[in-house]
């Protein structure tokens, strides 16, 4: 069911998290500028759906600009990559050679066009979820506290929700702007070697940035390999090389540690599982969302009594919930039966 619904599945996601970015600004200014609630909101969805819109726009200018610049590297880099396997030796080179061969350059251009109309699709229903999300959020609370029966429990499912929505929006924030900063930096380097392709080199690496651990690897290896098949120089290949994997040691390994501090505590073997089933199970996109379903799935196993070893093995120290002493929790949910009352 997550494979066969995955289009509508991933759009889903994405909107919660959209609006779960979205729901504290718009609290924030209706607070702040004493404007009422669904004016706020209004603007808000209307934000929202320009930024989708701009954002999906570019995605597709960036596509349509490396398909333009493939058909004219066709030959430079068939030619490019054999010298680079020259060193390597004979067998690396046939094998080089054959994939070469064997690259159907037309089928990847209609995937990368597909790709594009449904990254349009989803950008509709992304938006038609987002605001029918903000006309339910009215009846959210009522909701929660009638499914439980119980008032403290209602609270207590309202306070992991809260929970949930500020170390994932504290996630997300601190990494789109390390991921923008990182992107700038990249796009600085190619534009100064005087290379093509740096707007999609730079948007490339912003979105495998949003990818623990393997993200940064792979956008360092794909931009050092376009930095070689555009310029054909091993030097200057070289130097644009060192430079990525510089921005991408000093920003990731100093600069995001510092500004997110103690919001994840994931283990880092648990990073690498959800990496790959969500992987397996959604492509591209479920990788950049396995953080923060990992996050919301051991903040809920934290709170059910259960589930708690779940969230221990999780957690990278085995604390999952930094904030109180020893990880511990002042309420917990128990979600058994009571056996005792007729119908449970």
């Amino acid at each position: 069911m997550l494979v066969q619904a995955k289009f509508i599945l991933i759009s889903l996601a994405i909107a919660i998290i959209l609006f779960s970015l979205t729901s504290d600004a718009i609290h924030t200014i209706s607070m702040r500028l004493k404007v009422p609630k669904w004016l706020a909101t209004t603007i808000a969805l209307i934000a929202i759906t320009l930024g989708l819109l701009w954002v999906s726009t570019t995605i597709v200018a960036q596509i349509n600009e490396v398909i333009y610049t493939a058909i004219g590297y066709t030959e430079q880099a068939q030619a490019a990559l054999p010298a680079l396997a020259e060193r390597l030796g004979p067998e690396v080179q046939e094998r080089i050679l054959t994939a070469i061969t064997n690259f159907n350059v037309t089928g990847w251009i209609r995937s990368l066009a597909g790709q594009a109309s449904g990254l349009l699709s989803g950008t509709i229903l992304v938006i038609m979820f987002v605001g029918f999300m903000f006309v339910e959020q009215l009846w959210f609370a009522t909701k929660i506290e009638r499914l439980t029966h119980d008032h403290a429990r209602a609270e207590q499912v309202n306070q992991i929700i809260t929970s949930i929505k500020h170390r994932v929006n504290r996630y997300l924030v601190v990494k789109a702007a390390v991921s923008a900063v990182t992107a700038a930096i990249v796009w600085v380097i190619f534009k100064a070697a005087g290379l093509d392709l740096a707007g999609p080199t730079a948007l490339l690496t912003f979105i495998l940035n949003f990818i623990p651990s393997i993200g940064s690897i792979v956008a360092t290896i794909i931009a050092t390999l376009l930095a070689f098949v555009l310029s054909g120089d091993a030097t200057m290949t070289a130097i644009i090389a060192a430079s990525c994997t510089a921005t991408q040691f000093t920003i990731g390994n100093i600069i995001e540690p510092m500004l997110l501090g103690q919001t994840l505590q994931l283990s880092s073997f648990g990073i690498i599982l959800s990496l790959a089933l969500w992987g397996a199970v959604w492509g591209i996109a479920g990788m950049f969302l396995a953080v923060p379903i990992m996050v919301a799935m051991m903040i809920i196993c934290a709170h059910i009594n259960w589930l708690r070893p779940v969230a221990i093995i999780l957690s990278r120290e085995g604390l999952p919930n930094p904030d109180l002493p020893n990880g511990k929790y002042e309420t917990v949910m128990v979600l058994k039966p009571d056996l005792k009352k007729p119908g449970t």
